[in-house]
């Protein structure tokens, strides 16, 4: 029988104990063995602290989130084995591909975040900058660090992918290192998919460690700087919370525990009505997706007095009609248990349970190609509770299965108490579509929910559910439920890092932010900001306008362009007991003119205008009165990009705006896309011209068999096809699914790979020379760049068909034949 493996201090290490035997939760049959016996916790402990940290805070938000993304992928590329043994613990496919693909989706979620709103760099500036004197001399900022520390990460047999995956997603891209440690059951799913994480090899050594089995002592090594988070029963929680090792060292504690969630059907949800409906499927949903294992689930049904008939009826015809059995069947819509452990468990929940409730609905489902004896089956359960407010066993006691509990209410006051009495929860819902009792009762039940879900009619088709937890939003909730905070997009990451305030000079806390900060020391420069590509702008990097007079026909003029005819734009007769002297000029009148004072009118790196942050205005501008502008790069954000985008980073620029007096009448922050410097050579002649100079008929291919004037004469003969009359017809067809990712491969900085075949090349066929020598033939190149270059000027929207990559417009045809050209000028060493 297999023993599950460990990964601690960067080795498969197994435990030299008997282990526990784990077993298939659908036929009995054992799995495998998880073992920690014997290993050295104290030694993992002080490896993720010391190797893993020192990798992983190194590398910048950036990384970390091109790095999870690298990570999804690849195990996405091998979901299908992890399908196979997820069966196994008893989950249908739907309940898979929540449990994996979920997982993967959270990976991808939060790379995305990074890309999009994190820095590049192993910091990140949290908040705005406070100005803390009376000159603005002294300031003051926070940035966030990464712990240094290990996080230790206890899951729960619920949800062997997701469970590890969605924290690992936090504490991965804040840069703290982890120590996975599952549940046994189901762990061999967490073992597989850990397995391919670590042979993708794109973690950095010591970022990940597995303890596949039960955790011994392993809490007892945590120190200051460490964490744990917790998924799994409030009772156990409350005990490692309390360790001394956790709570004499200050340990980070976060717990996701036991809730007794529920689910409130308006008083206007009729029988008849879209949201009755909904309900009914929500609820039925909630109960049986992963056999009602989940910490989101309804486990408690609050229904208005008169319709607890017409809940019970409908719910109960619902639950008839799920098919229990075996996942791998196509009719199977509930599988079973995670184990007979766990059944028994969830058996003596429903006994306390049939202490003061009567029990309305007990299935009695036949199994789909399964059967009770072997297999943790176990059929819904549905019990009533008449009189919610006396009768408490059912706000205190959660059964970790299929089971919930039907309560009725009067009121939305009655509604949002009988919610409370869960004493805190994860997520709570509401299906109504009367919006005064959504209200009322939202705001009256908040204090004790981490999330509501609120589902009616307009929300239904796109509507994730009630008991799905998303990346971006925060998943936890207080009291009963832990207290707990995970996810919540970047919200998420703040348990893993040190926020500590920074003060200083302008100068000061522009060097350790890499934000520039009002006040510091600006870079001027001849060459214009607007020129510079993303790797040469530098934070700083400053341009100092000249000045422009404001007329009156200006106002005028932006008045009639805008169709701004606010009166203190245009009537002097307005004005008394106005902040105005006389009219003024448009806010957004002065922020065009900045730009038009601070840009660059030629074309360069600048790709566009990306955003606008924190426009303010502080004096008015008149008519006669000269605005000068300061432009300063105050931040550079990498950016990943997707599809047919030029590779370019985001900058953001300070702009600030002075009238003759020098005083402050504007500041705002304007955000530009700008291009990264491309790999690929300048398709200009004389650049051209330049690198063929380089090349003799003695130069030596550093790859490849061809001649330098072989070389040069397929670079012709390609550049003339660019222009020229290639048809479709006379190549092999490219599948349409194939056409767009090679188009979109076109504006990334990937090169062409040595050994590419030359598709008008016939099999077999040897290039012979077409030019007398290889000077004739750098002149037959020349000329040709030449007519290609004028072609597409006259022509610009035009197309030509490429064998490789299809129709091609000028300007992915112009990056194919710079690719091209840098290909095989590196060939000859000439770049």
């Amino acid at each position: 029988m297999e023993k599950l493996k460990n990964y601690i201090y960067g080795e498969w290490v197994e435990g030299n104990g008997n282990g526990i035997p784990l077993y298939n939760a659908v036929t009995g049959e054992q799995v495998a063995v998880s073992d920690t016996e014997g290993l050295n916790f104290e030694q993992a402990l002080d490896y993720g602290r010391t190797v893993g940290y020192k990798n992983l805070s190194s590398m910048t938000f950036y990384d970390r989130g091109e790095m999870l993304k690298k990570v999804a992928l690849y195990l996405l590329e091998r979901k299908k084995k992890y399908y196979e043994l997820s069966y196994k613990t008893g989950a249908t496919h739907a309940d898979s591909w929540v449990d994996i693909e979920g997982g993967f989706g959270t990976f991808f979620t939060y790379s995305g975040l990074a890309k999009r709103m994190l820095p590049n760099t192993p910091f990140w500036v949290d908040g705005e900058t406070q100005k803390i004197s009376a000159n603005g001399t002294f300031l003051g900022a926070h940035i966030l660090t990464p712990s240094e520390g290990v996080s230790v990460q206890i899951n729960a047999y619920n949800f062997p992918v997701w469970g590890m995956l969605e924290k690992l997603s936090t504490s991965l891209l804040a840069g703290v290192p982890s120590i996975v440690k599952p549940s046994p059951f189901g762990s061999y799913l967490t073992n597989a998919v850990f397995q391919d994480m670590i042979e993708s090899g794109v973690l950095p050594e010591g970022a990940l460690q597995l303890v596949c089995g039960e955790p011994g002592n392993i809490l007892d090594y945590v120190q200051d700087g460490d964490s744990v988070l917790f998924t799994g029963s409030a009772t156990t929680g409350r005990k490692l919370k309390a360790l001394p090792s956790v709570s004499g060292n200050s340990v980070r504690f976060n717990m996701e525990a036991d809730s007794l969630n529920c689910s409130i059907l308006g008083l206007d949800a009729k029988p008849g009505t879209p949201e009755f409906d909904l309900f009914i499927k929500e609820v039925r949903t909630e109960m049986t997706t992963k056999a009602g294992q989940k910490c989101t689930a309804i486990r408690r049904i609050i229904v208005p007095e008169t319709l607890i008939g017409d809940v019970q009826n409908a719910l109960s015809k619902a639950l008839d009609q799920t098919k229990i059995g075996n996942p791998l069947s196509r009719d199977t819509r509930m599988g079973s248990l995670v184990g007979k452990q766990q059944y028994d468990e969830v058996l003596r929940k429903i006994n306390i349970l049939k202490s003061e409730n009567e029990l309305v609905y007990d299935g009695k489902h036949e199994l789909v190609d399964a059967d009770y004896e072997n297999g943790a089956f176990m059929s819904p359960k549905l019990f009533l509770n008449d009189s919610p407010f006396t009768k408490n066993i059912s706000h205190d006691v959660e059964a970790f299965g299929p089971v919930s509990t039907l309560m009725p209410y009067k009121d939305a006051e009655e509604a949002a108490a009988l919610a409370k009495r869960g004493k805190g929860s994860l997520v709570g819902s509401i299906v109504s579509y009367d919006e005064k009792f959504v209200a009322e009762t939202s705001w009256k039940m908040a204090s004790q929910h981490g999330r509501i879900f609120v589902l009616n009619r307009d929300n239904a088709k796109e509507s994730t559910g009630h008991g799905s937890p998303l990346p971006t939003l925060m998943h936890g909730g207080p009291g009963r439920a832990g207290g707990g905070e995970e996810m919540g997009g970047l919200n998420g990451l703040h348990f893993f890092l040190q926020k500590t305030a920074i003060q200083g000079s302008p100068d000061i806390l522009t060097a350790i932010t890499k934000v520039y900060q009002q006040g510091a020391e600006k870079k001027y420069a001849d060459k214009h900001p607007f020129q510079k590509y993303f790797e040469e702008v530098e934070v700083g990097d400053s341009l100092e306008t000249a000045g422009r007079t404001v007329t009156d026909a200006d106002i005028v003029n932006f008045s009639n362009v805008s169709w701004d005819h606010f009166y203190a734009h245009t009537d002097a007769t307005s004005l008394t007991g106005t902040i105005f002297d006389k009219t003024v000029a448009h806010g957004y009148f002065i922020l065009s003119a900045a730009a038009g004072l601070f840009v660059s009118g030629k074309k360069g790196p600048v790709i566009a205008n990306y955003g606008l942050e924190n426009c303010s205005f502080f004096k008015p501008v008149y008519a006669g009165d000269t605005i000068t502008v300061y432009l300063t790069a105050k931040e550079k954000i990498n950016r990943g990009v997707k599809g047919r985008n030029i590779p370019s980073g985001v900058v953001k620029w300070l702009v600030e705006v002075v009238n003759q007096r020098d005083e402050v009448v504007c500041v705002a922050t304007i955000l530009t896309l700008v291009a990264k410097h491309s790999p690929f050579i300048d398709f200009k002649i004389q650049n051209i011209q330049k690198k063929l100079n380089g090349l003799t008929e003695k130069t030596q291919p550093v790859f490849g068999d061809f001649t330098p004037q072989l070389m040069v004469e397929h670079l012709e003969e390609v550049l003339r096809n660019g222009f020229g009359d290639l048809k479709p017809e006379d190549f092999p067809e490219i599948p349409a699914d194939k056409l767009e990712k090679l188009q979109d491969w076109l504006y990334t900085d990937q090169k062409i790979r040595p050994g590419a075949k030359y598709p008008l090349w016939k099999e077999g066929e040897v290039p012979q020379n077409k030019n007398k020598n290889l000077d004739a033939a750098k002149t037959q190149l020349i000329e040709t760049l030449k007519e290609f270059t004028v072609y597409f000027k006259e022509n610009p929207f035009v197309e030509h068909y490429n064998p490789r990559f299809g129709h091609l417009n000028k300007e992915m045809m112009e990056l194919f034949q710079r690719k091209h050209f840098t290909h095989h000028f590196e060939q000859f060493g000439l770049i």
